[in-house]
């Protein structure tokens, strides 16, 4: 899969980056973001040096659940036991960049380098390192690219949502409350399933150690549920429970997180195959909002004077990216560029909402 990608970018790079609308099969879109996770996770799997360094020196660390479960000799092993299914079936069907140890640079664009300048910096297309500052639950003044796709495609409110882990994702999402679906944090979630209206009303008995942040398995079921009867077409789904361990220091359950989002990962895809609303015509994304300190105690961390926060991951499976596999770009990747990404494969410009946003990706040709 990887023989002759560097050629490849290259010639991908230098071809139109908008997809023409006669060429478009892209109908829908679901971005889904991982919060924090490391890209040295995802592309070489268990980390033996960091989790035996957070493991107590009176434990054999090859008795540990995460090693049992997660460790093999080789890198390659490792990352597909992590993660089956990115690595089994994205890295077939779709293409991975992100790995340094390989040359392939995905980063961030704001100097923050968490959460919320992240996701804002991916739904808007652009830094704003000035008004965009602080993790606080302040209304977002630019509007993202979830409204530019509603107005531009004329679409209820029901058709562009986000379903979140974290309760600051619905200041984020939008400048204007109530122009897209914002499901986030503890809110309350409405089905006819009795069984989901069970569940919503169990997350406020199943509290989290983190303020305004709910278990993922909960965001998952509701946007399921929701995937399912709405049927929206542009979705975003944000999980969070990786970067909340990560902070505590506990490295088994940041595993442990990363595993149980390859599993919805697979889940959301099948149910998107399963349905001819979605099947081979939706994009799925999946992208981390900031990276974390390479070295010691600093995976921990991220911000602006950590070494490393700025070094994200992207993978993505189209039916209008031809390229398989892990991708080395010639030039850097930015999330910045992710907001016009998501318009072009929805036959968008962008740029009429913001001529100062990064370029769709270099994937997509006519």
């Amino acid at each position: 899969m990887r023989v002759g990608f560097v050629a490849i970018a290259a010639v991908a790079a230098t071809i139109c980056v908008t997809v023409g609308a006669q060429g478009r099969k892209t109908e829908r879109v679901v971005l889904v973001t991982l919060d924090g996770a490391r890209w040295q996770d995802l592309f070489t799997g268990l980390d033996d040096a960091l989790l035996r360094e957070m493991t107590s020196k009176d434990v054999d660390v090859t008795t540990t659940p995460a090693y049992r479960r997660f460790w093999a000799p080789s890198a390659v092993e490792r990352r597909e036991k992590l993660m089956p299914f990115l690595w089994r079936t994205v890295a077939r069907d779709g293409v991975l960049a992100g790995d340094r140890t390989r040359g392939s640079v995905v980063a961030v664009a704001n100097a923050h380098r968490f959460s919320y300048p992240g996701y804002s910096e991916i739904l808007t297309g652009q830094a704003h390192d000035d008004v965009i500052k602080s993790n606080d639950a302040i209304r977002n003044p630019f509007p993202s690219v979830l409204q530019f796709v509603r107005r531009k495609l004329r679409l209820p409110a029901a058709q562009v949502a986000t379903f979140a882990s974290w309760g600051v994702f619905s200041s984020i999402v939008e400048s204007a409350p109530g122009e897209t679906t914002v499901n986030a944090g503890l809110q309350p979630y409405e089905s006819p399933s009795a069984a989901v209206k069970a569940l919503s009303d169990l997350q406020q008995e199943a509290p989290v150690p983190w303020a305004n942040i709910r278990h993922d398995a909960f965001t998952f079921t509701f946007a399921m549920d929701y995937l399912k009867r709405e049927q929206p077409v542009l979705f975003v789904i944000g999980f969070d429970e990786m970067d909340d361990w990560a902070h505590d220091g506990n490295y088994e359950l940041v595993l442990d997180a990363l595993h149980r989002a390859d599993l919805y990962l697979e889940r959301l895809w099948t149910a998107l195959q399963n349905d001819p609303n979605y099947r081979d015509r939706t994009t799925l994304i999946v992208t981390a909002d900031h990276g974390r300190g390479r070295a010691g105690d600093a995976w921990r961390r991220h911000g602006a004077s950590v070494d490393g926060a700025d070094e994200v991951w992207l993978a993505l499976l189209s039916p209008d990216v031809a390229l398989r596999g892990e991708w080395t770009p010639p030039t850097p990747l930015f999330q910045n560029q992710i907001a016009a990404t998501i318009a072009a494969l929805l036959g968008l410009d962008y740029r009429e909402q913001n001529p100062e946003a990064g370029p769709p990706l270099p994937l997509l040709a006519r």
